[in-house]
């Protein structure tokens, strides 16, 4: 998943065009009995998002299931392709890449207030703003003025960004610091939201029933329990909700939701545990989904722990890379839904996109020996053991960790060199990998927040971005991904991101694990079922029967 970037933005849009490779359904997602019934709820499986659901402050996979019905901003990726396509803007005009003139369609939210030009101005400098402390104010980091508003030492100087002005109710105008000619194509992330005056104005009822201006409205929320959201009948947009409205119930364990949709008492599934890909096709036939992703999995490193940040470190990263088996853990855990990783990417990028299979190398492939030898060389395992922390409630986690552990320790002929570390929720997890509690290596689920190579990167390795949580530091690595945002023509911009990507393979910033596929499982009152590029549902399009 998702968790937070740092740094500005990226020069090199792409649309991805998925092969969706649907084990089973036909082309309405497959399932589903009877006639459809705009107005019945569907229930499906979900955790408790990490923070509350302000758009600036959501950068995890759960809030951004809910940010994604309740909001729509200036773009919207294409469900099917990718694609950003424009939503509640009527157009982005530039004539140097540099200054941008925004033009709104006619929009409310769902209070009924107008979405103005006023609402993305002040909800982007509120999540810009050090004070509100939101996760995800880097976001706004090439807008001018955001160095006065969320400066990276002292005390901030403005309350505005300098960069944003208001011409009328229907435009505003956008000024970065550099050229970057992407920067339509990242607008139609979570963080650009619009928010409305009530935000503002009551700002705790706010947050305990947020409203947006999505095709659903919040009904009410019980943590550790559930959250109803309904249709909003009166939606302006043209992807209205087909049903009427989606449950999304809070499970710990997704061996459980699995165990609730069979049993009748849960419409969807979207993430079928490892331990049942074995027997879904038997049990749910074309009411199963396995689609590519942009998803990686890799092992971090807490590198503000002066254990794991000695020199030749970079040996042990690289002995414990190659001591993890990816082919074989991928086939018989995950029963190939997981494609061994050879980058730092997506494969849904494509190669005109960034992805480059093989940039990894020997570093990527399975070699006892050369484990072995590199971890001696490196000085050896820390304190004489590996713990790999990942939180226990969602994922398969155990499953895969317990293979990876069992992985090192056959290549390191020692049965006590790597342990799992469980932490029982998500949400307990996210809080310690993001204020460095951690003291060994960490799951990193990342879950790509827009399709350009930018957002595998500078999230997670530039220096101090907020989802660098094990504070991986290269000047080299920096300068590179500045180069590349200031570059206007997309090939360099691809080139320059990938040179910065062997500077993270070159110190095995993190350990890339594999490339996860979206899956989904749903009962036979479904129909219409899909997963868009980033895994997550398309609620909207899903009908009741």
């Amino acid at each position: 998943m998702r968790g937070a970037t740092h740094a500005k933005w990226a020069a090199c849009a792409t649309a991805v065009v998925l092969a969706a490779t649907a084990c089973g359904g036909g082309d309405d997602g497959g399932g589903g009995g009877g006639e459809a019934d705009s107005g019945a709820v569907l229930s499906s499986s979900w955790t408790d998002p990490q923070n509350p659901l302000e758009p600036a402050n959501t950068n995890e996979v759960q809030g951004g299931k809910v940010m994604d019905m309740v909001f729509r901003g200036l773009k919207r990726y294409d469900p099917k392709t990718g694609e950003a396509k424009d939503m509640v803007a009527a157009k982005i005009d530039t004539k140097d890449s540099q200054n941008f003139t925004i033009t709104i369609k006619d929009w409310t939210f769902s209070n009924g207030e107008k979405v103005t030009a006023q609402s993305f101005v002040d909800a982007w400098n509120y999540g810009a703003s050090l004070k509100n402390n939101q996760k995800n104010a880097y976001f706004f980091g090439y807008i001018e003025g955001y160095d006065k508003v969320h400066p990276d030492k002292g005390k901030q100087t403005a309350e505005t960004m300098s960069g944003l002005k208001v011409v009328n109710p229907k435009t505003f105008t956008v000024k970065l610091t550099q050229k970057f000619s992407s920067f339509p194509d990242t607008l139609g992330y979570t963080a650009f939201n619009p928010l409305p005056r009530a935000f503002f104005d009551d700002h705790s009822a706010w947050l305990s029933k947020p409203v947006g201006n999505g095709p659903y409205t919040v009904e009410s929320y019980t943590k550790g329990s559930e959250m109803r959201l309904k249709t909003w009948d009166a939606y302006p947009g043209p992807d209205g909700a087909q049903n009427g409205g989606v449950t999304l119930k809070v499970y710990t364990d997704n061996n459980t939701a699995y165990t609730d949709l069979m049993a009748g008492n849960l419409d969807l599934v979207d993430d079928v545990p490892a331990a049942q890909l074995t027997n879904v096709k038997a049990d749910l036939g074309d009411r199963y989904l396995n689609t590519p992703a942009g998803i990686i999995q890799t092992l971090a490193f807490p590198f503000y722990d002066k254990n794991w940040n000695k020199p030749n470190g970079d040996k042990v990263r690289k002995g414990l890379s190659r001591a993890i088996d990816r082919d074989q853990i991928t086939k018989t855990i995950f029963q190939n839904t997981r494609t061994p990783a050879t980058d730092w990417t997506s494969p849904v990028l494509g190669e005109e996109g960034g992805f480059k299979e093989g940039l990894c190398g020997e570093w990527c492939e399975y070699d006892a020996d050369e484990a072995k030898k590199l971890i001696k060389e490196g000085g050896g395992l820390p304190g004489g053991q590996v713990k790999i922390t990942y939180n226990a409630d969602t994922g398969s986690h155990k499953l895969w960790v317990d293979a990876v552990c069992n992985s090192i320790n056959n290549a390191l002929d020692n049965e006590k060199a790597c342990v799992g570390n469980p932490i029982g929720t998500f949400a307990d997890f996210r809080s310690q990998a993001s204020t460095q509690k951690l003291h060994g290596p960490f799951r990193a689920g990342w879950q790509m927040d827009y399709p350009l190579i930018q957002n595998f990167l500078q999230p997670l390795y530039y220096t101090n971005a907020p989802s660098n949580d094990g504070k991986w530091s290269s000047p080299k690595f920096d300068d590179l991904v500045d180069k590349a945002n200031a570059e206007t023509d997309i090939a360099k911009a691809v080139e320059t991101f990938q040179q910065a990507e062997e500077v993270v393979r070159d110190e095995m910033a993190a350990i890339p694990l594999w490339y996860q596929n979206g899956s989904a499982g749903w009962s036979d009152r479904l129909s219409n079922v899909a997963l868009n590029p980033f895994s997550v549902p398309v609620y909207n399009e899903i009908k009741v029967g």
